[in-house]
């Protein structure tokens, strides 16, 4: 325990026997009994303590770890969403310019022959 041997022991039960006196060396013993259990459950609280705050410890940096790693992926992320909507607007260009493209064709004829709207103008003011 502390180093203490049995005849260490008997030794210190009887200068206590001489000092305190027989009568009151149960009471004694009792109190040094209750005196070391309160001392063990303490240990054993400040020893739960330390192994709560080593899990928390531990807790934390597997999320410290877990956090850099997401953040590791973050530029990656953000270039690749860069690049899927400049290609969705670029698609969406592409096909406003194809429903254009007849608009333009018509006018285009329309401008071009510049008669066939006028007979269609009078044709449509005659009827």
């Amino acid at each position: 325990m502390f180093g203490i041997g049995f005849p260490e022991l008997i030794v210190i039960l009887v200068v206590a026997l001489i000092v305190v006196g027989p009568s009151k060396l149960p009471d004694l013993a009792r109190a040094l009994g209750r005196g070391y259990a309160e001392f063990r459950r303490a240990t054993n609280e400040l020893k739960e303590t330390f192994d709560q705050d080593e899990t928390v410890r531990d807790i934390k940096n597997e999320f410290s770890s877990a956090q850099r790693e997401i953040f590791s992926f973050k530029p990656d992320l953000e270039s690749h969403a860069r690049k899927k909507l400049n290609d969705l607007a670029e698609d969406e260009e592409m096909i406003l310019s194809r429903e254009d493209e007849p608009r333009q064709v018509k006018e285009m004829d329309s401008s071009s022959n510049p008669s066939h709207s006028r007979t269609k103008k009078t044709e449509d003011t005659l009827s």
